[in-house]
């Protein structure tokens, strides 16, 4: 067989290899690019592989020559030294061996860089300033977070490099004494053998072989004390980071002492390696070390000088040595976590409000939260569930202008899941090409509940119905947190919709999402889905399309995973075009930030919510909207993928008027600002005015107030808000002595705001009413009663809702029978205020009880007095539904020892069950 013929055959048998051990990478790439494409974003997609590409292979070859250019010199001196004239037939099998190791070590550290730091890399080339600068070196915060931790990686690559040289070094020797033995009849004894063995130690640096291995050791070594001297220079910006006594950052012993210490042992670093160098070539070893062990006794003498000055000049008199360096960590943490701009105002409790100022205030009264989002999953759950596959994964809060009101309210989607069906129905036709997409929501207010305790529901059932302005289109859901499967749609199979009585609604979609299968892309995604029905189904033709990762979550981090996303997707209803949309919260964070510190046992010690994703449910369309502009983070994100980002100007207002200020900011906000609203050193370092997030008495338990989103007027203003907030009291105690509050309406958006309390006053914290409520003779005695005739008392937020210059305490009262099928009811509504603590049945009754008789329209007074009993328009499907909710009820009402109620639901029962025998009756007769 000719050279040429042998070339290429092993030519193409390498890419074979090639081709079949990465064929999985390749249809993965393939039907990526294509999903990246529908959804607009190719330009994103191939930004990693271009950068990959274009660090990776200039890397490669770069290396290579490198080592090759290393390899030959290195066999150049050896041949020189043992005087051997090669053979050219063996020289080229042993060049060939030479440029594989070459090659494999090139390869090797290229991938680490091209596929670990090509995002450094980009974050380092598109870096924005923070122009802000730290404190102790002057620089720009962006040189910490774009910049140093790139050039750390690039010094352990490089010393990497140089122990992998180090072994490349010995090795190459060991093969060519090996391969090409030294002729030992010339002039110079070169058996090393002997040597050795004689311990002739002089004699061993005499030879010329270990000499020329000493040597290039020595030029190695030269490069890694020089990279340890740069490294010992970057550990001082390590010092901004120091957790050294009461100061996060650098402190008095760090500046003074340990960044001396550093900077000493940088230099020491820089001379050990002309030392060592020197000691090796000249086969002094002596000089040799005297590098390393001058490096260890700095470094003792060092620690030593550190704990020293801590202890007998900073700790006497540690407030005046600490008090510039605390000023940093204040000003540096609030700067990171956003709460530099907060404002603080004054809140003097006056107590005198009356019914006049309730009624002033109606807009917040009517929008005082009665209801609970854990108990109302359940009943949303069991009213409105309709069929087993049907879930309603979590409950959201958010705010709507419903028929010309300003209305706070739960809504939550009927999602579809795949697992709830029964065993005989996960069909590959049923799972991929039938059951697509969930259908609808279901929406009740806050502040609303039925003669049961049930909240109202607004918009219910399938397909959705409501006696509201909301405008509902387009129901139908196929990308939410539930919808974890691929489908795949406009097949000959039609979708099931939704339930209709005993049949079924069917559709074909009308969307835009999903991959023509087509061509070889059937092929394709029959691989990458590992299914062979996908590729011969009948049911598939050419317009059918295959809809991939429509979970909402896994979807924005395959788009983009170097953002940080919010765990709590939550439904928005677009009145301007009747559609349902999904908001995730998306974050910016660091641990790189100068003096700011850490949150909790995490290193993150910067955050900004610098995105808004918006989902189309139905198309699956992704948008990627910025609403924090003042981030640097998120526009060098968007340098480096200008098509992913749009301005918030871009965001439809429909959606717009949904943004809210996300609760896992306010959370992280609320904890550092525990102790950072000190802004007084000498009160921060001595804790004087360290705050608690109050406690509450929730469900059953004792625990921290949760951050609530609430509606009602701030003093200064003239409309209801949609605000997110939460009580501190002073450390370990119960007394209220500020309210944290975000907002999130129109141009206030993201304002932060305190209202500290007077600390004058004793005013009562969410913990201190708790109490009231346990030890008042009238409440505590019902809610022990309760508890003790099979029903389970629970009890839901306590909210502090301010009203001109006063406070107002509710928390709303659940009952829950001790059975598996029963709801929770809400049953009453307890309200606190000044000295008065009062529980009656609606949020009204409570009120008029403390301030006098409040006139309101009844369907403003938090109850629906009136039961639905129209059923002549109902389906016998929905009736047998209303029959069981009604009787489930009915059960409730009677173990609870309420027979009015439960003889109410008696009647209310007899109604449908003529309705049902009507319908039957009619049905007959059509027959």
């Amino acid at each position: 067989m000719r050279k040429g013929t042998k070339f290429t055959l092993g030519v193409i048998i390498f890419i074979l290899i090639v081709l079949f051990s990465s064929f999985d990478k390749i249809i993965d790439f393939a039907t990526d690019y294509m999903w990246f494409s529908e959804l607009g974003y190719t330009q994103t997609f191939l930004t990693k592989l271009r950068t990959q590409l274009m660090i990776g292979i200039p890397t490669f070859l770069g290396l290579f020559i490198l080592i090759m250019l290393y390899i030959i010199a290195l066999k150049k001196k050896y041949y020189k030294q043992v005087h051997i004239i090669p053979d050219k037939s063996k020289e080229k099998r042993l060049n060939t061996i030479l440029g594989l190791v070459s090659a494999v070590i090139s390869l090797f550290i290229s991938s680490v860089i091209s596929g670990n730091l090509w995002f450094d890399i980009l974050q380092f080339l598109n870096s924005i300033n923070f122009n802000i600068n730290d404190p102790i070196f002057g620089r720009d915060i962006s040189f910490y977070v774009f910049k140093l931790p790139l050039i750390r990686e690039i010094l352990n690559i490089l010393m990497l490099l140089a122990f992998i040289l180090i072994i490349l070094t010995f090795a190459f020797y060991l093969l060519m004494f090996t391969l090409r033995r030294p002729n030992t009849e010339g002039p110079i004894d070169l058996d090393l053998h002997n040597t050795i063995n004689n311990g002739d130690i002089k004699g061993l640096f005499r030879n010329k072989i270990l000499k020329g291995v000493l040597t290039q050791i020595g030029v190695i070594g030269f490069i890694i004390f020089l990279i340890i001297g740069i490294n010992y220079y970057l550990k001082g910006f390590n010092l901004l980071y120091s957790t050294r006594g009461k100061v996060y950052g650098a402190s008095y012993t760090d500046v003074h002492v340990s960044l001396w210490v550093f900077r000493i042992m940088a230099v020491a670093a820089i001379i050990s390696a002309f030392s060592f160098f020197v000691g090796i070539v000249r086969k002094k070893i002596r000089l040799a070390l005297i590098g390393p062990v001058a490096l260890i006794i700095i470094s003792i003498v060092g620690n030593i000088a550190s704990g020293s000055v801590e202890k007998f000049v900073v700790e006497p008199d540690q407030i005046s040595k600490e008090l510039k360096y605390l000023e940093h960590n204040i000003e540096y943490t609030q700067k990171a976590y956003g709460l530099d701009n907060v404002i603080e105002k004054d809140f003097d409790i006056e107590y005198n409000l009356t019914k006049q100022d309730l009624l002033n205030n109606e807009e917040t009264i009517k929008n005082i939260r009665i209801n609970d989002y854990r108990p109302i999953k359940q009943v949303y759950f069991q009213l409105q569930g309709i069929r087993p596959y049907y879930k309603f994964n979590d409950i959201d809060i958010d705010r709507y202008n419903i028929d010309g009101e300003y209305t706070q309210v739960f809504l939550s989607a009927r999602e579809l899941d795949q697992q709830e069906l029964n065993d005989q129905a996960k069909t590959w036709i049923n799972q991929y090409l039938k059951y697509t997409h969930g259908y609808g929501f279901t929406l009740s207010p806050v502040n609303s509940v039925t003669p049961e305790g049930q909240p109202r529901l607004l918009v219910k059932n399938i397909p959705p119905t409501t006696n509201t302005d909301l405008k509902i289109e387009r129901p139908e859901i196929y990308f939410g947190e539930l919808t974890n499967n691929y489908i795949i749609v406009n097949t000959d199979e039609k979708e099931f919709d939704y339930p209709q009585g005993s049949d079924n609604k069917e559709t074909i979609y009308q969307g835009t999402a999903g991959i023509e299968l087509k061509g070889l892309n059937k092929l394709l995604f029959a691989i990458k889905q590992k299914s062979l029905k996908l590729l011969i189904s009948g049911n598939i033709n050419s317009d059918s399309r295959i809809v991939l990762n429509r979970n909402i979550n896994e979807r924005i981090k395959k788009i983009a995973p170097f953002i940080s996303y919010d765990s709590d997707p939550y439904l928005v209803i677009n009145q301007d075009d009747g559609k349902l949309y999904w908001i995730i919260e998306g974050y910016t964070m660091s641990t790189r930030y100068p003096y700011s510190q850490p949150y909790r046992d995490s290193n993150i010690n910067y955050i900004r919510n610098s995105v808004k994703i918006v989902i189309d449910a139905y198309n699956g369309d992704t948008k990627y909207y910025i609403v924090e502009e003042n981030d640097p983070i998120i526009m060098t994100y968007k340098k480096i993928f200008p098509d992913l980002f749009l301005s918030l100007d871009d965001m439809p207002e429909g959606i717009r008027e949904h943004i809210r200020y996300p609760h896992l900011l306010f959370d992280i906000q609320s904890e550092i600002y525990r102790a950072y609203h000190m802004n007084n050193p000498r009160v921060f370092f001595a804790s004087e005015d360290y705050w608690d997030i109050a406690k509450e008495k929730y469900m059953e338990q004792v625990q921290n107030v949760e951050s609530n989103y609430v509606m009602f007027k701030l003093p200064e203003e003239e409309k209801a808000e949609f605000l997110l907030t939460i009580p501190y009291t002073p450390a370990n105690k119960n007394n209220m002595t500020a309210l944290f509050i975000a907002r999130s309406d129109g141009e206030n958006y993201g304002e932060l705001t305190l209202y500290k309390l007077p600390k004058t006053e004793n005013i009562p914290g969410p913990m201190m009413i708790e109490s009231r409520i346990d030890q008042d003779s009238n409440i505590s005695p019902q809610l022990t009663l309760w508890s003790q005739k099979g029903s389970n008392v629970l009890r839901g937020n306590l909210l502090v809702i301010p009203i001109e210059n006063s406070l107002l305490y509710v928390e709303p009262i659940y009952l829950k029978a001790d059975n598996e099928n029963s709801l929770p009811e809400m049953k009453r509504v307890i309200v606190g205020y000044k000295d008065k603590i009062v529980m009656e049945r609606t949020l009204d009754e409570a009120l008029s009880k403390i301030f006098g008789n409040i006139e309101q329209e009844k369907d403003d007074n938090g109850v629906v007095d009136e039961i639905d009993t129209d059923y002549t328009d109902e389906n016998t499907s929905d009736l047998i539904r209303r029959a069981n909710e009604v009787f489930i009820r009915a059960k409730v009402a009677s173990q609870n020892g309420d027979w009015a109620k439960y003889g109410q639901y008696i009647k209310e029962l007899e109604e449908i069950l003529n309705q049902l025998n009507t319908n039957y009756s009619i049905d007959n007769n059509e027959q």
